[in-house]
């Protein structure tokens, strides 16, 4: 007791404090950085801004090539991520066996969730790149970003699946219903939301990610777009990152603008997936 006050409620007050003032700060912070970034780009957001390719002359450049270029090796990453991370959620908590090689199993895949990304570049480098002789196309760029995102759905997918009450399945197996078909009738429907708010999250990382690409040598200056998985391509992050590193004010104020744009592609993709998650939490 410290007076009349128990030492528990002090210690609880300080800790509330903290995380208060951490808080604040944080929020400070990303305020500033907001209030920079779109003091200097939205002057430069513009219809040609989105339709000009990448030029060394500012007043031409734009981010065609980088926009088109995401939007390529996104449709890479969806649906190779989501199939596999997915799949092997599904067999992790409703076919594999409690064994230690399957513990073993679980317990490294939480850990790769958080290895910095660069290591998943050096991986996709080894493996895409040079083994299997994609170079810097679009779908060694989608296969490694597909790496970097995987553990993180199959960690929140095992987390929605493993959150659906067992009372919905005993009820299928009683109606006669097969493992598979309780799987993708029942147990698939009820963790939707959790499966899908995970992959979405996963895809807006995957989206601003540098590290992996510059790794595995995706250009930062394309003046054309991709007719391919198998072509040459560049991303918003790696134009960005090109804008950023040049010694004219005017390429950052570019980069400013391009960052832009890729806030408003993340709010857009957070935003669905808070909407498909109260939609179908109302549902199940």
């Amino acid at each position: 007791m410290v007076g009349n006050i128990p030492s528990r409620l002090i210690k609880n007050n300080f800790y509330k404090g903290l995380f208060f003032s951490a808080t604040v700060f944080i929020s400070l912070i990303l305020v500033v950085l907001l209030v920079r970034i779109f003091s200097q780009g939205a002057g430069y957001l513009s219809w040609d801004f989105l339709q000009n390719f990448a030029s060394r002359r500012p007043e031409q450049a734009g981010i065609k090539a980088a926009l088109v270029g995401t939007l390529w090796m996104m449709a890479v990453v969806v649906p190779a991520s989501s199939l596999l991370g997915v799949g092997t959620a599904i067999y992790l908590e409703e076919y594999a066996k409690k064994t230690k090689l399957n513990h073993w199993i679980q317990m490294n895949i939480s850990n790769l969730a958080g290895v910095p990304s660069i290591v998943f570049g050096l991986l996709g480098l080894t493996i895409f790149v040079r083994m299997m002789y994609l170079g810097n196309s679009v779908l060694a760029a989608g296969f490694t970003m597909s790496l970097l995102i995987l553990p993180v759905i199959i960690v929140a997918s095992q987390e929605a699946i493993r959150a659906v009450p067992k009372e919905l399945k005993e009820a299928s197996y009683g109606l006669g219903a097969t493992k598979w078909q309780t799987i993708l009738r029942v147990v698939l429907p009820a963790a939707l939301p959790g499966i899908l708010t995970g992959s979405i999250l996963s895809f807006s990382r995957a989206i601003g990610e540098t590290a992996p690409l510059v790794v595995i040598g995706i250009p930062t200056f394309v003046a054309f777009l991709p007719a391919s998985v198998m072509d040459s391509f560049t991303a918003l992050p790696m134009q960005i990152y090109n804008w950023t590193s040049r010694p004219q004010e005017e390429f950052h104020f570019l980069a400013a603008a391009g960052i832009i744009v890729l806030l408003v592609i993340l709010i857009l993709m957070n935003s669905v997936a808070v909407w498909i998650r109260n939609r179908y939490q109302q549902r199940y």
